[in-house]
């Protein structure tokens, strides 16, 4: 609305208004005396259409959207930081730091002979990235092997915008309370290291609930993921005690999502000059971002779809590939459809790859 009132049309309203026996020309004195004020009305226009977007939670920014959510007791998700693995030929010292790359970590437990759970102390998803050598950042008698050998917990990066703007509206959609479906999402969402989880009520009878979950880098979650939700939920050495946020009564089993690998094989035709060495990478690295997509889209999903035409367009707009032909997923000419407790990861790739010799 707001936007629609420029300068121009003020000027053109500002002028109607003068006796046309006066010089309203541009340039001349009735004209040069009305443009000042015409502009701040024009920004005064502009002013009151962001305030208007400012009122409303599908167009507010982040800073009045935080303060919208607060209304309803809504906070964003602040940054976690990933717990990883990490074994050593010794016994450390809890507390011990260790650098690899640009990251420190910090031994936090110990959960075997010479085996530590490692927190990253950067907050966020960086964390998930790096296995390897660790370096120590003071010295340790005898110390000869320190590496991160696994993900635990994945860190995960403040909440984005979007998703705050979601988790609002959902607020007002369904009611979180006493133990329903929306109640065990939110609490399990909650928990570090979560990405997405599918809750079945009654499903091994009355008081039984059944959680499947995805951790926060869209894959399975560790072993020590599953224990730690299940502790929080329903402890197994106490089932249906009501000593996690399920209720009294309650037998809450939580389990992970299964893989399942999605072998490809296609016929491509490159640039001359080209072979499939050359666009092998690109396309692991365009695979591994569709499935990618699919997986975050799980939680809302009644299975996903892993769809030829998908990869074929993906792969057609890399560099070097003119044309694709063949392209077959599990061995079918097919689409793929996934159970609806499952998530597609890539598995093998074959290529075969011919030039395109120009007519």
């Amino acid at each position: 609305m707001y936007e629609e009132i420029t300068f121009e049309r003020i000027m053109k309203r500002m002028l109607a208004r003068i006796p046309p026996e006066y010089d309203k020309r541009e340039g001349g004195v009735l004209y040069n005396a009305l443009a000042p004020a015409a502009v701040e009305l024009q920004n005064m226009y502009i002013g009151l259409d962001w305030a208007l977007d400012q009122s409303f939670a599908d167009t507010q920014e982040r800073e009045y959207l935080v303060r919208r959510c607060a209304e309803r007791g809504l906070v964003p998700e602040a940054a976690t930081h990933a717990v990883l693995k990490g074994e050593f030929n010794m016994d450390i010292p809890v507390g011990s730091r260790f650098s690899l790359g640009l990251l420190n970590y910090v031994a936090v437990e110990q959960i075997g002979v010479g085996v530590y759970r490692m927190e990253c102390e950067q907050a966020g998803e960086a964390g998930n990235r790096q296995m390897g050598s660790l370096i120590p950042i003071g010295f340790i008698q005898g110390l000869t092997r320190a590496e991160l050998t696994d993900l635990l917990v994945p860190g995960e990066d403040e909440e984005s915008t979007e998703h705050l703007r979601q988790r609002y509206f959902d607020s007002l959609n369904s009611q979180a309370f006493g133990g329903n479906i929306r109640d065990y999402q939110e609490k399990t969402r909650a928990l570090d290291g979560i990405g997405g989880v599918k809750v079945y009520p009654v499903w091994n009878g009355g008081g039984t609930v059944r959680l499947v979950i995805l951790d926060a880098s869209f894959g399975r979650p560790s072993a020590e993921l599953l224990e730690n939700v299940q502790d929080v939920a329903d402890p197994e050495r106490s089932h249906g005690n009501g000593l996690g946020f399920a209720p009294i009564g309650h037998v809450v089993t939580v389990e992970a999502v299964t893989e399942v690998a999605v072998n490809i094989s296609m016929d491509l035709t490159l640039r001359e000059g080209w072979g499939w060495a050359d666009v092998s990478g690109y396309v692991d690295s365009c695979v591994e971002s569709y499935l990618d997509e699919l997986r975050r889209l799980w939680e809302s999903s009644d299975g996903l779809i892993v769809r030829i035409s998908q990869l074929e367009a993906r792969i057609l707009d890399l560099t070097g590939v003119v044309d694709i032909a063949g392209t077959t997923l599990n061995g079918k000419a097919a689409n793929l459809l996934v159970g609806v407790d499952e998530i597609p990861v890539k598995g093998e790739i074959h290529g075969t790859a011919v030039n395109w010799v120009l007519p």
